[in-house]
């Protein structure tokens, strides 16, 4: 009994030091797991800050660009220029075709055709809007998408704008009895004086309708500076969004600056219209370049384009017509040396080719956003405003064909790119014959957008309105497309212009497509692993294009067909400092493209703003010079220059209109 009695105290004893022993490794694992995750944590911290932070510190790719810190905006009038005439020659009256960049450059050129002709602008009707059924009752097309208020009470010391014409004046415009214009967007100012003016001041009132994104030539002559200092006004400052659209616009920027990193903004420019335009189907595959090519069918029908239908596009694409693809854009991010979790917004409500397009470029970049990212589907739709429920478009599947006609569409179906059929002993799915898929395997023609098509084309201008401030707001911005040449305005080159005029130092990249087309066409085989000196080449073109040789070229080649993607010298004054050396001035056919702009006003005089962008870089160069002696180890240096020197010289020996 003793010694059972001993056998129980001894299990007990031994039960309760595993109890012990038990609690006590709960307590070290918990311990243990605590400073586990805190490590997790601080490592994942360590491990953005030494790879998105390095870039932040960097100003190799973020800093300011320091030659540009220099140029002002200065849009304020001069003293030649006077308050309108309370006695107008009469009222303007608009309506606008196209997408964002057309509407917002076509409104910039009306309130100067206004000011030019001393008449009363009407609010321009947005015909993506009113055109449109079933969108919300608190919006008349120009309020659909911008301020209305705002835009009248900034622009009352230029022109006298009205929200609608005068009553009595209302029924003689649907009766169509007043004379209406076309004019195309080159149009001159002696166009408007020796045309439009008599027949404004006969009838009082003229209708203009505007197609090709604007009604005024970009460059105009010296002696209408505040014109041109008119319409920066226009675009950057009276110009501003509803105010739902401008509350969402910021949180989108709030919530991608939470994540503690700089951001770049990409918009690819991949566009339905552009793509056919230039001719660059063949870029695609499949279905895709059949609708481009059916696009480009229609232009040419038009006579928008005077060119024949199928056209080499890779010649196209390295003259630099096509955009760059965002695969290639994702490689050229990659050689300047932006790490894999940089932050890269992508902007634009259409991307032709979809999702599948970005595949690439998000393999490279982990971070690839848009604004579905950092809005629900209820914050999108809250920018609508409460809509009428449109009937659904339900799917009528087309007349059914016998097994010989299946067997002779088979037989019959032309080479590519125009998509085959599917085999006359598959079924046809549904997925086949709706969308974009549908009409073509069917049909020639491509059927008339549907209520909620367009509907949608309305929704696509606030979704371009709250891409636009994102890119704006972007620590460095990369363009896919842009100065394409067609006179049409684009969403890069305003976004471009507008960073420009706000903040000339703000990283905004001015890629020349044609260079970096020849570039490529180098590394074409060996893209993902190219030689250290074509990386070499990469930085050192689109640093370049950062700065002043960026702005001339731009100069150059943009401004003539949009003046808001460079509204360079017009609307800016440069301030002088004393150590600073005088700018050079640079000319182009005997004229001058760079350098000429006026010193600021002494109560913009600020010495301190350069100086202390100076002091903000010096910080930085220890950084810089670690990652220059990093790079230059990798390779022979004199042999990369030499190779690049060649390549320039080749580069400058092309025509750039080729």
């Amino acid at each position: 009994m003793v010694f059972r009695s001993k056998i129980k105290w001894i299990a007990l004893f031994v039960l309760v030091l595993s109890l012990a022993s038990l609690l006590l490794h709960l307590s070290i694992a918990k311990s243990s797991s605590v400073s586990l995750v805190y490590y997790t944590q601080m490592a994942s911290m360590l491990n953005t800050s030494i790879i998105g932070g390095r870039g932040y510190r960097s100003k190799k790719l973020w800093g300011a660009v320091k030659p540009l810190a220099s140029l002002q905006p200065y849009t304020n009038s001069r003293s030649n220029y006077h308050a309108p005439s309370e006695q107008s020659n009469g009222f303007i009256y608009a309506k606008i075709f196209g997408g964002f960049a057309n509407i917002r450059s076509s409104i910039c050129d009306l309130v100067a055709i206004a000011r030019l002709l001393n008449a009363t602008l009407v609010l321009p009707e947005i015909q993506e809007s009113t055109r449109t059924k079933g969108i919300s009752d608190r919006f008349k097309s120009f309020s659909y998408l911008y301020n209305e208020e705002q835009f009248i009470s900034y622009l009352k010391n230029d022109v006298l704008v009205m929200k609608s014409l005068p009553d009595s004046l209302k029924t003689s415009r649907k009766r169509n009895e007043f004379p209406t214009f076309k004019p195309k967007s080159s149009a001159s100012p002696s166009y408007y004086l020796q045309k439009v003016l008599p027949s404004l001041k006969s009838a009082k009132v003229i209708g203009l309708v505007l197609y090709d994104g604007g009604c005024l030539q970009s460059i105009l002559p010296s002696g209408m500076s505040e014109l041109q200092r008119l319409r920066c006004r226009v675009a950057f400052h009276a110009l501003n969004f509803r105010p739902e659209v401008q509350m969402l616009g910021k949180k989108i920027v709030q919530r991608l600056r939470a994540w503690g990193q700089p951001f770049l903004a990409f918009h690819p420019g991949l566009i339905r219209d552009i793509l056919a335009y230039h001719g660059c189907a063949e870029l695609f595959q499949d279905v895709h370049t059949e609708l481009i090519q059916y696009r480009r069918a229609q232009m040419i029908k038009k006579g928008i384009i005077r060119e024949e239908l199928s056209v080499d596009s890779r010649k196209q694409r390295d003259n630099g017509a096509c955009p760059l693809m965002p695969e290639e854009v994702g490689v050229l991010l990659r050689a300047m040396g932006y790490p894999p979790k940089t932050i890269v917004y992508v902007a634009g409500s259409e991307t032709f080719g979809g999702q599948r397009m970005l595949i690439p470029l998000r393999a490279m970049f982990n971070n690839l956003v848009d604004r579905t990212s950092f809005c629900s589907e209820e914050e999108l739709a809250s920018i609508f405003g409460p809509e009428t429920t449109l009937p659904l478009d339900f799917y009528r599947p087309p007349p059914s064909k016998s097994e010989q006609q299946l067997k002779d569409d088979w037989n019959k179906a032309g080479p590519r790119p125009r998509p085959l059929p599917p085999p006359p002993d598959r079924p046809i799915y549904r997925h086949e014959k709706e969308g974009w898929y549908g009409w073509i395997t069917e049909t020639d023609k491509e059927p008339d957008p549907s209520p909620m098509d367009l509907r949608l084309q309305a929704h696509r201008l606030l979704f371009d309105a709250l891409d636009y401030m994102v890119c704006l707001e972007a620590d460095a911005f990369f363009p896919g497309f842009n100065n394409d040449g067609s006179n049409w305005p684009d969403f890069s080159s305003m976004v471009m212009g507008q960073r420009l005029y706000e903040s000339s130092s703000s990283r905004t990249y001015r890629p020349d497509r044609k260079f970096l087309a020849n570039v490529f066409n180098i590394t074409r085989d060996n893209l993902y692993h190219p030689m250290h000196n074509w990386t070499l080449l990469v930085q050192e073109h689109l640093n370049k294009s950062l700065g002043e040789e960026g702005l001339i070229k731009q100069a150059i080649f943009s401004k003539p067909t949009s003046f808001l993607s460079h509204p360079l010298p017009e609307c800016f004054c440069r301030l002088s400092s004393g150590g600073e050396a005088s700018v050079h001035l640079v000319k182009q056919k005997d004229k001058t493209v760079y350098g000429d702009e006026e010193k600021c006003p002494d109560w913009m005089s600020d010495g301190q703003q350069i100086e202390s962008l100076d002091s903000v870089e010096e910080g930085d160069n220890k950084w810089d010079e670690e990652i220059e002696s990093s790079e230059l180890a990798e390779s022979n240096y004199n042999s990369g220059k030499s190779y690049l020197d060649n390549l320039i010289d080749q580069d400058e020996e092309m025509d750039p209109n080729d």
